[in-house]
């Protein structure tokens, strides 16, 4: 059955799909689709109109997630809003990203191993190490790790043996992660994370080696979470943007390093608590109050010259440090088969610890 009709022509490159081709079926790795909106496409969310064009082998999820993906363009630009009306006469382009692995393989790699049982796994992840494979990213993380570590333990998630991913650290930030092994835990868990602890029981803290040292010992910082200009990194933006996402985090000065002098540069030692679970988030925020994350190359770029105002030995630990001071240090939650709280901690790693003890000799 066709997925269009002669006033919707589909391009793909240079050619045109014949009447008893789809769309959906020619949309492979790389290939750009373009479509033709069409009188009865006017006033039609995006999504809904595009997901009908491109026929059953392309869901409306899935075109949601291309369009987050910025593989969705009218008029040569990336489109953010998947309800975004069309108008008649408008051309859409679709590129379908290279098609990834059916499913990630076990790989050997060395895990600091918390706590296990039947139903979960927490572990201390290191930095460096990828939480879930994905683009440029398909080999060496902890997916791959806990694959080959639990073995036949994993009793499926959604019918495939694989460790469930309920939360997710960013690859150069070290600290505490619960995985799932089982459909049961996973879905427990998942809704712990998604309320956020509001009504159950879950905290989550960092901490966070940043710039300067904040006014007052405590704050929170209320401001909603979009994309930036590069569509890659986060930025604060308008609560009414249509990808405004609310964001919260609450902050506690543990420890004050330069105060009271001015030869140097100033910092201090942050515990973070998450109200919300938003990428990058304490990254931003911090960034955002004007404390930015010591090491972080996305949103602490603007005070890397700080580093010049630092005792010798000090300046080049800073300099040479390779990622966000960044460490989550707790983490507490419900079991979801025994119903009992269970907390693990991590101390800070070696190479965040000793950039800590520099800025202590402040």
């Amino acid at each position: 059955m066709s997925a269009h009709n002669e006033d919707t022509p589909i391009l793909i490159g240079p050619r045109f799909l014949t009447e008893d081709e789809s769309a959906g079926e020619a949309l492979s790795g790389g290939e750009a689709v373009e479509l033709e909106a069409g009188a009865e496409a006017a006033g039609q969310r995006l999504d809904q109109w595009l997901a009908a064009r491109l026929g059953p082998e392309i869901s409306r999820s899935r075109v949601q997630a291309l369009i987050k993906q910025g593989a969705v363009s009218i008029a040569g630009k990336p489109v953010e809003e998947a309800k975004r009306k069309m108008v008649a006469g408008e051309r859409v382009s679709v590129v379908m990203p290279a098609p990834e692995p059916s499913e990630p393989q076990g790989e050997a790699i060395a895990l600091d191993i918390l706590y296990e049982d039947d139903e979960l796994i927490v572990v201390n992840k290191p930095a460096g190490l990828v939480v879930h494979p994905g683009a440029g990213n398909w080999t060496g993380t902890l997916v791959n790790a806990l694959i080959h570590h639990c073995g036949d333990s994993l009793s499926g998630i959604g019918g495939v043996r694989r460790p469930g991913i309920v939360h997710r650290l960013d690859k150069e930030t070290s600290g505490v992660m619960v995985v799932a092994k089982t459909d049961r835990a996973h879905k427990t868990l998942s809704e712990a994370f998604a309320d956020h602890g509001l009504t159950g029981d879950l905290e989550r803290a960092y901490l966070a080696l940043v710039w300067g040292i904040p006014q007052r010992p405590t704050g929170t910082v209320d401001a909603p979470l979009g994309r930036a200009a590069d569509r890659v990194r986060r930025a604060v933006v308008p609560e009414n943007r249509d990808d405004a996402r609310h964001a919260v985090t609450h902050f506690t000065v543990v420890e004050r390093f330069g105060e009271g002098q001015k030869a140097f540069a100033t910092a201090s030692l942050v515990e973070c608590r998450l109200e919300t679970g938003r990428t990058h988030q304490i990254r931003v925020h911090m960034a955002h109050i004007g404390h930015p994350v010591i090491g972080d190359p996305d949103y602490g770029q603007a005070f890397r010259t700080k580093a010049n105002r630092l005792p010798g030995p000090l300046k080049n630990e800073v300099n040479a440090f390779p990622r966000q001071a960044l460490h989550a240090w707790l983490l507490e939650f419900r079991h979801p088969t025994t119903h009992v709280t269970m907390r693990f901690e991590a101390p800070m790693p070696r190479d965040m610890e000793e950039l800590v003890g520099g800025f202590r000799k402040l």
